[in-house]
């Protein structure tokens, strides 16, 4: 199974064309055949080892906010600030999105207060489960997230679809798990375990944490916390861990996956004319 976190996949596109020195304006047919091309050349590599293609979304308002409301909200401000029009951009991208479910021959995953992490997650450990301790079935991540490192092991790998190359060589899930909870995620908003809810969004420093302090308690089966600290742990743990990931989210992708319908292959064609993509229309085959 091929999991592809679209979101990244449609931004990273995106921020090609309108970034940088040959930045040129927002062009969605640009955009479409940037993204579509991207899935085809990743399903033309990887469908062979790896079978067949599903794509993750992530929703609006994702349950990690319900128990800490200043998650990802540094991302909101920076959009603020920034020269693009981001609300044409998300309706942009919604749009091709939705033509991907509805034309492409691949399960789209989108669930109501869920990320693509968590999709990724639960359809990662469906696999493990269905097919057992030593599953052979493999499955490729498709993200250059490096959350996901948390779920790789001989058969569970990572492709950064950016950079072309893999993801986590060398890392120990299990320990790189436990410092990323400490260290917290400054790009969500997560701050480190010696640090309260606010600091990013009142703009003060965090606490410092040492790699010393960091490594004594990696090294530790039982971490040993203040009670300040134990709190803000299991904060970062909700919202880092995808095995916290609510059992009632679960059992709603699970279900999904299950039921989702699946464009049949002939809508593909007609889809790409009415778009005018004329060059896919070369190697339809390989969607």
């Amino acid at each position: 199974m091929i999991i592809v976190d679209i979101n990244q996949i449609m931004i990273s596109n995106l921020m090609v064309q309108i970034s940088g020195r040959n930045a040129v304006p927002l062009d969605e047919d640009l955009v479409r055949h940037m993204v579509l091309n991207s899935l085809r050349a990743h399903n033309v590599k990887f469908r062979q080892e790896y079978g067949e293609m599903v794509i993750a979304c992530d929703s609006k308002n994702v349950w990690r906010r319900e128990i800490f409301p200043n998650y990802k909200a540094g991302r909101k401000a920076n959009r603020a600030k920034s020269d693009h029009d981001w609300d044409s951009i998300f309706s942009m991208l919604s749009n091709i999105k939705n033509e991907i479910k509805t034309f492409l021959p691949y399960k789209v995953i989108e669930i109501e207060t869920a990320e693509a992490d968590d999709i990724i997650a639960v359809l990662v450990n469906r696999v493990k489960r269905i097919t057992g301790p030593n599953h052979q079935k493999k499955v490729l991540i498709l993200s250059g997230d490096k959350d996901f490192i948390q779920l790789h092991d001989n058969f569970v790998r990572q492709y950064n679809p950016v950079l072309n190359k893999f993801v986590g060589k060398g890392e120990t899930p299990s320990l790189y798990i436990k410092e990323h909870i400490l260290k917290g995620d400054r790009s969500d908003g997560v701050p480190n375990v010696l640090s309260d809810d606010n600091v990013f969004i009142e703009g003060r420093r965090q606490k410092p944490l040492s790699k010393k302090k960091i490594n004594s308690w990696v090294e530790e089966v039982f971490m040993t916390f203040t009670e300040e600290e134990q709190k803000n742990y299991d904060r970062n743990r909700k919202l880092i861990d995808l095995s916290c990931v609510p059992p009632e989210l679960q059992a709603k992708i699970n279900n999904e996956f299950n039921d989702v319908e699946v464009a049949s292959r002939d809508k593909i064609l007609n889809y790409f004319i009415t778009k005018k993509l004329k060059t896919l229309i070369e190697v339809i085959d390989e969607f």
